[in-house]
C-alpha cells in the first residue's frame, strides 16, 4: 500500500513537472559563421525563409525554445564588418554597431554624457546578465512594440545603416517599424549598426515603464520623453513623447508635441498633452494588462514623465541665465 502511495505521489509529481516545462530545449538548426556581409548577405538571400540572424540571441533562442520560430540555419554576425564598433565624434554623433552590447552601451561614458535617455532606457531592459548579450539594434529589428529601447532610439533620431545584396543604404528609425515584429528589411538585407546625431543643446529625457515587477519585465505600458529649447515655438521648447506597448508600433503622437510647442506649459498644459497621449494611442487587451488599464496609464506615465523633463528643462534654463550673469 505504500509503496502504491509513493508511486502515485511520484507520476502525480512527473506530470507537474512536464506541464510546467513543457519545451526543454531547441530545435535542431545549422549554425552558420560567414566572413564577410556579402557572404552573410547571399546566404540570407539563397536561404529565405529558413534561416535566422543572432547576434545576442536573447529573443531568438527563447521563440526558438517555445517553437515560434524553426529556422533550419541560424547566422551569427558577430564579428562582421561594422557590428562590433561603439564610437562618438564630436562632429557627427554616436555609432552603435548591431553586435555591441546594452550593458557596454550603457557604461559607455560618451553614452552617459550625451545620451543619457539612451543609457536609461537601455539599463531598463531585463537583468544585467541578459544585458550582456542583448543589444539595441536587435531590440529594434525584433521590432516589438514593447522594445524599451525603441522611444530613447526614435525620439534620438536614430538611423539605421543596413547592408544588402545591392551594397549599403540608410534608413530612419521612423520609418523602419511595419508591425508587429514586421519591420522594413528586404530578403538578405542585415542591419550592421544605427547613428544618432549630436543631441540638441540643452536638451533632457526620461523613460519611464510600468510592468507587473521592478525587474525583468515586458513594458505593460512605456512613455519616453525628449526635450530641449528652442526659440521657434510659442512654448520656448520643444517636447517630444514615445509610447511603447500600446499600438502595432511604436508610437510618436505629434498631437503632443503640438500642445506643449504652442502653448505656455503649465500644469494645465501637461495635463492636456497627457489626455492627447492617452487618446492617441491603440492598445490592446492581453494577459498583462487590459486596453482600458494601459490607456489610462498612458494618460499618468506621459503626465509624471513631461512633468519631470520640464522640471530639468527649467532648471537647466535658470542655471544658464544664473551663468550668464
Amino acid at each position: 500500500m505504500l509503496y502504491r502511495r509513493q508511486a502515485r505521489r511520484y507520476n502525480t509529481y512527473k506530470r507537474k513537472k512536464t506541464m510546467l516545462n513543457p519545451h526543454p530545449g531547441l530545435p535542431e538548426f545549422t549554425y552558420v559563421k560567414l566572413a564577410s556581409l556579402d557572404e552573410a548577405c547571399g546566404f540570407l538571400v539563397e536561404h529565405a525563409g529558413e534561416a535566422r540572424l543572432i547576434s545576442g540571441g536573447t529573443d531568438l533562442l527563447v521563440r526558438m525554445r517555445d517553437k515560434a520560430f524553426k529556422p533550419a540555419y541560424v547566422v551569427d554576425i558577430k564579428g562582421l564588418e561594422g557590428t562590433d564598433v561603439l564610437a562618438f565624434d564630436p562632429s557627427s554623433g554616436l555609432k552603435i554597431g548591431a553586435a555591441v552590447p546594452m550593458n557596454r552601451v550603457v557604461a559607455h561614458p560618451d553614452v552617459q554624457k550625451h545620451y543619457p535617455l539612451l543609457a536609461q532606457a537601455a539599463k531598463s531592459v531585463a537583468s544585467y546578465q541578459l544585458r550582456n548579450r542583448a543589444t539595441i539594434v536587435g531590440n529594434i529589428c525584433n521590432a516589438s512594440p514593447a522594445g524599451d529601447t525603441l522611444g530613447a532610439c526614435l525620439l534620438l533620431g536614430g538611423r539605421l545603416n543596413i547592408y544588402g545584396k545591392d551594397g549599403e543604404r540608410f534608413e530612419d528609425l521612423v520609418t523602419f517599424f511595419k508591425g508587429p515584429g514586421k519591420t522594413s528589411l528586404q530578403p538578405g538585407e542585415i542591419v550592421t549598426s544605427i547613428n544618432f546625431p549630436l543631441p540638441e543643446k540643452g536638451a533632457t529625457g526620461t523613460y519611464l515603464k510600468l510592468g507587473r515587477n521592478k525587474l525583468s519585465d515586458l513594458a505593460i505600458v512605456g512613455v519616453t520623453v525628449y526635450g530641449f529649447p528652442d526659440k521657434m515655438t510659442e512654448s520656448g521648447f520643444r517636447i517630444k513623447v514615445a509610447l511603447a506597448s500600446v499600438a502595432a508600433t511604436p508610437l510618436m503622437p505629434p498631437v503632443v508635441e503640438t500642445v506643449l510647442s504652442e502653448n505656455e506649459i503649465t500644469e494645465d498644459t501637461i495635463q492636456e498633452a497627457a489626455n492627447a497621449s492617452m487618446d492617441a494611442c491603440f492598445p490592446i487587451d492581453d494577459v498583462r494588462g487590459s486596453a482600458r488599464y494601459r490607456k489610462e496609464m498612458v494618460r499618468n506615465l506621459t503626465r509624471n514623465a513631461i512633468t519631470e523633463v520640464w522640471g530639468q528643462l527649467q532648471s537647466r534654463t535658470e542655471n544658464g541665465l544664473e551663468a550668464n550673469r
